[in-house]
């Protein structure tokens, strides 16, 4: 996750620091960080990636407002790698 770490900390920065909206950025990782724990239970539950990076390797992607984590499930371990947090209209 430390790519999608890296993705949150820009996103904090940018909204907080370019847009001067400090409470609006606090509210938007907010928002990312319980989607991201809400993956512990069935997360399977979201869409398989058909478009963009990622695409067609088993990645899965969750939406939150206007950005879109993706992500991938490693069953043998049972565990959830979120491997990008990105603003949902980038050609990504």
């Amino acid at each position: 996750m430390d790519m999608a770490n890296n993705n949150i900390d820009d996103i904090y920065r940018y909204i907080s620091n370019e847009l001067l909206a400090k409470n609006a950025a606090i509210d938007i990782i907010s928002k990312l960080e319980s989607a991201i724990i809400s993956l512990e239970t069935m997360p399977k539950r979201f869409t398989t990636r058909k478009t963009g990076n990622y695409a067609r390797k088993g990645y899965r992607q969750l939406f939150v407002g206007n950005f879109i984590i993706v992500y991938r499930i490693e069953e043998l371990k049972k565990e959830v790698f979120v491997v990008s947090v990105r603003y949902s209209k980038n050609n990504f």
